[in-house]
């Protein structure tokens, strides 16, 4: 069955929903373009959305055929916006974009061909949701095959960067791959000429998502890949420590811990890490395919490398990370990059990062914390690219030296010191509640208010599990105070499970 629409079409609506910066207004221009050179009246219309990522917006095409010079037929009025069941051709610039426009009616079964990347941009919902709060993608490529005449999908930001181009070139590619709109290949590259713009590189995307457009999605090869062989003799040492003590489920985790840990401290740090971890593995048998070390493994990194104003400011400044943005932003060779952070560090986080008496000789006294405290209450704007900042940066990443004299490594350490004597006491009965218990202290995360809410709920836990040690059901208990735990911000379902229990 021919899928395309017909080329005698007088009338055809196109619907584009695009994230900020994507170019979907450049896209709009280039397809009113191509639409008023082949005969068609044409006009575009947008409607920001809001800010949701980068902001979305809906840009809205509508074409119709020019009459003859001379004929009896008025000018067309055209419509401002997309009705549902009214939309010939959608484009979506991201997964969720193409999921808003079948929940909005633009995608019709009997009409509609829908044009989607499958890649994601994911909301702010999804970030801040405290377990994993991401829309269901499987979900929105079901529905999107069920509601379409033909939906033609393909990862186009990987797309783009592979042909070195911009989304909106590879989605004008796609729309002239998909035979939906009745111009032949030359008619699309000469509206991107027109535009007088990187002609280049758009070329080089309109021609990858024509491809691609009619190729469809590949199947993507799963990859399993060893961790890359440590380059240093510390390295190679203590991968021999986790050959010799740890079972082999859980090297690929315990090779990323000590990597991590040896980036956040050093070679002793790392040790400790696996002198702790082998002290759980001791507790463990081959039944459940090992998840007590390999959760311990995973959390017990993550732990012991919680992020304090000492490794937040040796992020920001590493080449890597400037290497990264450089190349998001795709600088030409005569621009300059500047990076501006927003920092605001309160007083108990620059209390955290000082020698632990100087620390509490300040929060121990009221009245001089009210005095420090209006110092950090507004955050700054810290040009990291500027000399200024990056010296000083790099001062406060350099205090990873005294960072085992600093409160915040004092009170981390006691904490991880409770947890997992706590993990050791279920163990010693029943394995399956010490590992739900390892895998509740996910609950800690972030930093301010963020990770002071996650640490209240992980020791509101703890403190449950102790109770429940020898218990027959503490496993089963611990998982769902867990799963409690993430369902909301204000702590209301975890109160109401532990209630229940």
């Amino acid at each position: 069955m021919d899928l395309a629409l017909p080329t005698d079409r007088d009338r055809i609506t196109i619907a584009i929903l695009a994230l900020g910066g994507e170019g979907g207004g450049v896209l709009a221009e280039w397809i009113q373009q191509l639409a008023r050179a082949n005969g068609y009246v044409a006009q575009g219309t947008s409607v920001p959305g809001v800010a949701q990522r980068t902001g979305s917006t809906v840009y809205y095409i509508e074409l119709v055929r020019a009459g003859a010079p001379g004929a009896n037929r008025p000018d067309p009025v055209l419509a401002m916006m997309p009705v549902p069941g009214d939309v010939d051709i959608v484009i979506a610039s991201e997964l969720m974009e193409a999921g808003r426009a079948v929940l909005r009616g633009f995608v019709s079964e009997d009409r509609t061909t829908l044009i989607g990347s499958t890649h994601r941009i994911y909301a702010i919902s999804e970030k801040v949701a405290l377990g994993d709060g991401r829309g269901a993608a499987e979900r929105i490529l079901d529905a999107a095959e069920r509601r379409a005449r033909r939906f033609i999908r393909f990862d186009m930001a990987a797309a783009a960067a592979q042909s070195g181009s911009v989304i909106s070139a590879i989605m004008f590619g796609a729309l002239a791959g998909s035979a939906a709109l009745p111009f032949a290949r030359e008619a699309f590259e000469a509206a991107i000429r027109h535009g007088g713009k990187a002609v280049p590189a758009n070329l080089a995307g309109f021609g990858l998502g024509l491809t691609r457009a009619q190729d469809g999605e590949p199947v993507a090869a799963v990859e399993v890949t060893a961790p890359p062989a440590p380059t240093t003799e510390a390295g190679r040492a203590l991968q021999a420590r986790i050959e010799a003590e740890l079972p082999a489920q859980a090297w690929p985790l315990a090779i990323e811990g000590v990597r991590r840990l040896m980036d956040y401290q050093d070679r002793a740090y790392a040790d400790l890490y696996l002198d702790r971890l082998a002290a759980l593995a001791a507790r463990d048998d081959d039944n459940d395919d090992r998840r007590l070390t390999g959760e311990a493994a995973r959390h017990l990194a993550l732990a012991m490398a919680y992020e304090d104003t000492i490794r937040v400011a040796d992020l920001k400044v590493r080449a890597t990370r400037s290497a990264r943005v450089a190349g998001e932003v795709r600088l030409a060779p005569d621009q300059v990059m500047a990076v501006t952070d927003y920092m605001h560090p309160r007083l108990r986080e620059v209390c955290e990062t000082l020698p632990a008496a100087i620390a509490r000789f300040i929060l121990d006294r009221p009245r001089l914390t009210r005095m420090l405290e209006p110092l950090f209450k507004r955050g700054r704007h810290v040009e990291t690219t500027r000399l200024r900042w990056f010296l000083l940066l790099r001062l406060l990443a350099g205090m990873r030296v005294i960072r085992r004299a600093t409160l915040r490594y004092a009170e981390e350490q006691a904490r991880i010191i409770s947890w997992l004597a706590l993990v050791d006491a279920l163990a010693a009965t029943d394995r399956a509640a010490a590992a739900e218990l390892i895998a509740a202290r996910d609950l800690v995360k972030g930093y301010s208010d963020t990770f002071e809410r996650g640490l209240a709920r992980f020791e509101a836990i703890a403190g449950a599990a102790r109770d429940l040690v020898g218990h027959p059901e503490a496993a089963t208990r611990i998982a769902a105070f867990r799963a409690a735990a993430l369902a909301d911000e204000n702590g209301a379902a975890l109160a109401c499970a532990m209630a229940a229990a």
